[in-house]
């Protein structure tokens, strides 16, 4: 029998329509936008002026907080200006823009295409390359990989945890990842143990991607200590604390890191660009992105520069944005609806996806009817119905006390909710209201 994690989820329509679109190298665009804050924490500091010319792989804005990353230059050409530019969340963030010409790679990186296998560096230098080249969690949380692997005294690691579960519907960037990168993401992943120092490595895989299940598991015969997990489909099985509990029936206490189950988890995006990280000097320019949905008459998977705008991606894959009523950074469930297409394409981009006009509208907010759905399907073990109520007041400290900070925002309440209440959106003003008391709390 298939594992999956104890605690609730749901199994939306998977609408994979990309799976078996190779991934295609996106053009360069004319003018790239790059912002300094394409990860979680604080953003990072420009080193560059207007009129500056900058190499592609070259940093460009310095990560100076311990929770921040580097960004690089995914382009060669003239710094046309540093300012504040809308990004995909409809806010103004400081952005480095560049006119684009044609690339002049910095000294060092190694563009060669056979792969890299020995691993020469130690621990202590893995952590520092993955660093230096402003690697992040590629499933879309975008945390600082080095942080990660800076364990704390007192914590012991036993297993990595890899996660190439991509339950998002429509969403298969991970999963051409796997079949076209393997033999890279395996080699990522022993130099994340490496740094890690463990040597049991379990890669989780939902069970619809068969073939990604039998390839891994051939690579995986080459390498010690890692071990290729199919995985029932259910959703959200790739959040951390889903992950851990589906693999080794670990369940991460309240308030707690993976690290307190003994467990460091990354996305098998992030391996692959540890590989070229560590192994090529590489720093993190580029991504696959899948551009998908009804509305798309050729469902993709690019693999595009940071900066490159989303336009041209929808462009390429011949996308009727007119019969589109919503357009939407990322999958269904978890992802943000772009309030204009105008926005470059960052580190945390894994997909954009075009809803019908029929399929966006929502419909008309009914009376709850106290079915306990909500409750039944929630991953975390929460109450979503009393957290919106909590919500919608503002009450921070008894949102505080019903754990709405656990709440991973998976929209799984939403989906299954037959009063078509928007829970989500009350809880997320909840959090926002509680975080924000947590941290004055702390200041103090």
């Amino acid at each position: 029998m298939l594992k999956t994690f104890r605690i609730g989820g749901v199994h939306p329509k998977e609408n994979k329509m990309s799976a078996t679109a190779p991934i295609e190298v996106m053009e360069h665009p004319k003018r790239a936008v790059v912002p300094v804050s394409q990860h979680l924490g604080v953003p990072a500091k420009a080193l560059v002026k207007k009129g500056d010319f900058v190499k592609t792989g070259q940093m460009i804005a310095k990560g100076e907080a311990f929770i921040s990353a580097n960004v690089h230059s995914p382009f060669t050409g003239k710094v046309f200006k540093v300012e504040e530019t809308l990004d995909s969340t409809g806010f103004r963030r400081m952005a480095v823009i560049i006119d684009v010409e044609p690339d002049q790679w910095m000294e060092g990186i190694d563009l060669k295409t056979e792969i890299k296998r020995d691993i020469d560096l130690s621990p202590e230098e893995i952590v520092k390359k993955i660093h230096e080249n402003g690697i992040v969690g590629m499933g879309g949380a975008t945390f600082p990989t080095h942080v990660k692997y800076m364990v704390p005294e007192g914590k012991k690691v036993e297993y990595l945890i890899i996660n190439g579960v991509e339950c998002e519907p429509y969403l298969t960037s991970d999963h051409r990842l796997m079949l076209e990168k393997g033999e890279e993401m395996m080699i990522g992943i022993a130099i994340l143990m490496k740094g890690l120092k463990v040597n049991k490595c379990i890669i989780g895989v939902e069970n619809n991607k068969p073939d990604a299940i039998a390839l891994l598991k051939d690579i995986a015969l080459k390498y010690q200590g890692i071990t290729v997990e199919p995985l029932k489909v259910q959703y959200p099985q790739g959040g951390e604390k889903q992950l851990i509990d589906a693999v080794l029936r670990r369940q991460v206490p309240a308030g707690k890191l993976p690290l307190d189950v003994g467990c460091v988890v990354n996305n098998v995006g992030t391996c692959f660009a540890v590989y070229e990280a560590v192994q090529k000097n590489k720093p993190l320019i580029e991504r696959i992105v899948t551009v998908t949905g009804k509305p798309v008459k050729k469902p993709s998977n690019f693999l595009v520069r940071i900066g490159t705008p989303v336009d041209m991606l929808l462009s390429k894959a011949e996308a009727d944005v007119e019969a589109s009523g919503k357009i939407i950074n990322g999958g269904p469930m978890m992802g943000k609806a772009l309030v204009t297409t105008d926005v470059p394409v960052t580190k945390g981009t894994s997909g954009i996806l075009l809803m019908e006009i029929a399929e966006s509208n929502r419909k008309e907010e009914q009376n709850c009817i106290r079915c306990s759905k909500c409750t039944t399907v929630c991953p975390q073990g929460l109450e979503p119905h009393l957290l919106k109520v909590l919500g919608k007041r503002m009450d921070a400290e008894a949102c505080e006390v019903e754990r709405i900070m656990d709440c991973i925002e998976c929209g799984s309440c939403v989906y299954t909710c037959p009063a078509q209440i928007p829970l989500l959106d009350y809880i997320r003003i909840g959090k926002a209201k509680t975080g924000a008391m947590i941290r004055n709390r702390s200041r103090k």
